[in-house]
């Protein structure tokens, strides 16, 4: 079992490919349709995902797709269950399985992670729909005194046991420790408290007995907050690899970074510029959502005579992220 893991996860971060994640629940999912203005009906959540999974040539760029509860349930209009379009496509299905946040205590504002309560047993469904790999999220916000030591060792904890119990059940765990964007701090700030969440994350890692090379790693770039001015593209590379170093072992086979609070152009620069500085321990990639969605749903708008350009604004973002994922991709892109 645990080189056919290796071998998904290896797969997962092949070369000029990297993963969409497409698992927002359907709460998210409503925010986002309402920002462009597309009813938020479970048609139009199943629509949309088509419109995505059968876009053209989308495999040249995707390694793999992370999907929401409901969306490995779904099929095409044609019948065609999703899981089985994309492994038809050479696309590894991924299934989200943490089920959002909850309060650490009472007043903090610090969050955990809901999902371990029976996840072996679902994972026996997930695995029988056709899903070969997992994500977890867990969230933690800068502030003053946060995160504390309670919030990142809880969260670590968490983590750990989700990639066990994901591995046992024959998935590739993503473990995606995310430092939010939210403030106004210092890029040295996200650097710090990152330093200490990956730290710990990987100490739990080794304990719960987490084979490290058949996993990937999801984590945040090295970012000042949404509030602070923004670092050019070299400070981020420069700050991401240096903490990554620092906290990562080898044996890991890949990071896909989340693109959480960029937008699509800043994504793309972000990860052309961690790739530019050269050969790495990692394979370094991408697992975003909305930096490979928000022209997609643009052009979309819930009209079926727009999804010939949707699709084709999907295509033009995932060969973009690629591009960066490569080292290959130059700003003047945006033009053509």
């Amino acid at each position: 079992m645990t080189e056919s893991l290796q071998t998904i996860a290896r797969a997962l971060v092949a070369p000029g490919k990297g993963i969409l994640a497409a698992d927002e629940s359907n709460p998210t999912l409503e925010k986002r349709f309402d920002e462009h203005g597309i009813p938020h009906i479970a048609e139009n959540r199943r629509a949309y995902h088509e419109l995505l999974f059968t876009a053209p040539e989308i495999e040249k760029y995707l390694s793999g797709i992370i999907l929401f509860d409901e969306t490995i349930r779904q099929s095409t209009v044609d019948g065609i269950p999703f899981p089985a379009l994309l492994t038809s496509r050479g696309i590894i299905p991924g299934i989200k399985v943490d089920q959002g946040t909850a309060p650490l205590d009472s007043g903090s504002g610090e969050m955990v992670t809901n999902g371990l309560d029976g996840l072996s047993e679902r994972y026996k469904e997930y695995y029988a729909l056709g899903a070969r790999f997992a994500k977890w999220r867990a969230v933690f916000r800068i502030g003053d005194g946060l995160p504390s030591a309670a919030c990142i060792e809880r969260n670590a904890i968490d983590l750990a046991t989700y990639a066990a119990v994901t591995q046992a059940a024959g998935l590739v765990p993503i473990v995606e420790p995310e430092v939010l964007m939210d403030g106004a701090h210092p890029i040295d700030r996200c650097y710090d408290v990152t330093h200490r969440v990956l730290s710990a994350v990987f100490d739990a890692l080794r304990t719960h007995g987490v084979a490290l090379d058949s996993m990937l790693l999801k984590p945040n770039m090295i970012l000042p907050g949404e509030g602070h001015e923004k670092a050019s593209p070299d400070t981020v590379a420069e700050a991401t690899l240096r903490c990554l170093h620092e906290t990562v072992p080898q044996d890991v086979p890949g990071i896909v970074f989340l693109s959480g609070g960029q937008t699509e152009q800043e994504a793309c620069a972000n990860l052309q510029a961690i790739n530019a500085q050269g050969s790495q321990p990692w394979q370094l990639s991408f697992s975003y959502g909305r930096a490979l969605q928000t022209s997609t749903l643009d052009a979309w708008k819930g009209n079926t005579d727009h999804m010939l350009d949707a699709q084709r604004a999907f295509l033009r973002r995932a060969r973009f992220v690629a591009a960066a994922r490569s080292g290959t991709y130059i700003a003047e892109m945006e033009n053509t």
